[in-house]
């Protein structure tokens, strides 16, 4: 069920950028103007919660390569205007093909024509790295459908959390710097397929890792839900889960694909790589992983992933905020109270504390209510929702996705591992043969133990 790990990259594009920025080489100092008279600034890239990109209006991602001279951008940027092609995001970084080389990373609103004239002028003047595939084909716009084109889009995530602003605690720190980069590096440098890097935590590390998995593990026994508690001593296990190790991600990536034959997409866990450093280790491998591992809850995060992929900016960010407070900050009805699911509250002992004790606001999951609920970054949220349970969530999330706004229907086809788009008749009778045949392995199930019965 790797789809459900779509609504990660979802999260990243869940706002609508209204201003082109330009991340350049330090030691260029320059600033210009877009045609539009909109300022590229120096220096700065956009953190992941401000990045937008919407997959229904031409958006196309191409990196190409330049000499480290600032007369080689202008001269590219130049092509854009000439095409009337408008830019949504660029960026820059040290190219790792030639030392010499700086890639340049753009995000572009386009239709199919002006792009191919783009591109053939651009090879006139640069090299060409990478072109995501253009969207909006035939009506239908571009998202990945398969485990490798996460690869197309994941650096879009990757590239945009990749740097500090200057207001980042770490932004001055040359040591958490150029950690901060060898993680990034691993993650810009892992495609699908490839082995995960295995890395080498500092002594530094591995203590502040075992402080706050000490005083985690002594609150899941009140605080966490049954699911968790049943998959936390397997990664023990399986994984090395304790106090004085940081597990391996590909460690990790066996036991979620051997626990419910989940295949992780490669920039799922390529993302996990950067936002492991960027955000918190604990979060992703004490607050989610446990979880990801539960059929039920992956399933849950599915519903949510496929109801994002190609839906409208406004929807996805009613999807990112029932996400929100769900997946991240979710509470389920057990043992006759409260426990926790979010991975937000499992990976941090105060809040996990404050939103079960009787000062938390809590109200009942109803995706309606909950996708206006303002989420909180730096705060306790001022409110949680409850579910049932992973079931009635799940439920409840596919009534709110048939009020999405999308001109189109969508499967995940496990056989094929992809998702499916349902636009003609053609292929949505084969989905009903599909469907003919599970039913019929159903029946012949239940004849078998009917039988069964009967003879005992």
């Amino acid at each position: 069920r790797w789809i459900a790990l779509l609504v990660w990259l979802s999260l990243s594009f869940s706002k609508k950028l209204h201003q082109a920025q330009i991340c350049v080489p330090e030691n260029h100092g320059c600033s210009s103007q877009t045609s539009e008279g909109k300022e590229l600034r120096r220096g700065r890239s956009l953190d992941t919660r401000s990045v937008s990109t919407s997959f229904g209006r031409g958006s196309t991602t191409i990196i190409f390569t330049l000499k480290n001279e600032v007369s080689g951008l202008i001269k590219a940027l130049k092509l854009f205007q000439d095409k009337h092609v408008s830019l949504i995001h660029i960026e820059s970084r040290k190219s790792k093909r030639r030392n010499s080389d700086f890639e340049i990373f753009v995000d572009c609103d386009t239709d199919h024509e002006q792009f191919k004239e783009l591109t053939e002028l651009l090879r006139k003047h640069t090299d060409i790295v990478e072109i995501a595939p253009c969207d909006n084909v035939c009506g239908v716009p571009w998202f990945p459908k398969k485990i490798s084109d996460l690869d197309l889009c994941s650096n879009r995530v990757l590239m945009y959390g990749s740097e500090l602003d200057a207001d980042h605690p770490g932004f001055k720190d040359k040591v958490y710097r150029k950690r901060r980069k060898y993680f990034a590096d691993l993650a810009m440098n892992y495609k699908h397929g490839d082995p995960i890097p295995r890395v080498d935590y500092t002594a530094e590390e591995v203590r502040t890792w075992g402080v706050v998995f000490r005083e985690l593990n002594k609150l899941y026994p009140s605080h966490a839900c049954r699911e968790y508690l049943k998959n936390l001593p397997l990664l023990t296990q399986c994984c090395k889960y304790s106090e004085d190790n940081i597990p391996q991600l590909e460690d990790v990536s066996h036991f979620l694909k051997e626990s419910h034959s989940a295949n992780w997409s490669s920039a799922f866990l390529a993302g996990l790589l950067i936002i492991a450093l960027k955000r918190d280790t604990c979060h992703e491998l004490l607050g989610h992983v446990p979880l990801l591992a539960e059929p039920s809850f992956a399933q849950f995060s599915q519903e949510l992933g496929l109801a994002s992929l190609g839906a409208s900016d406004d929807d996805v960010n009613k999807l990112a905020t029932c996400y929100f407070f769900t997946v991240e900050f979710g509470l389920c009805k057990q043992s006759g109270g409260l426990r926790a699911y979010g991975a937000g509250l499992l990976s941090s002992v105060s809040e996990l504390q404050h939103a079960l004790s009787s000062s938390a606001s809590i109200l009942p999951f109803d995706p309606t209510v909950t996708c206006n609920q303002k989420c909180m970054i730096t705060t306790f949220q001022h409110v949680y929702y409850v579910a049932e349970s992973f079931e009635e969530a799940k439920n409840k999330m596919r009534e709110f996705a048939k009020t999405l706004r999308r001109p189109f229907t969508i499967r995940y086809d496990p056989y094929t591992q992809s998702v499916e788009v349902l636009e003609d008749t053609g292929n949505i009778n084969s989905m009903v043969k599909d469907i003919r045949h599970e039913l019929d392995i159903v029946e012949d199930a239940l004849n078998r133990l009917s039988r069964k019965l009967q003879s005992a």
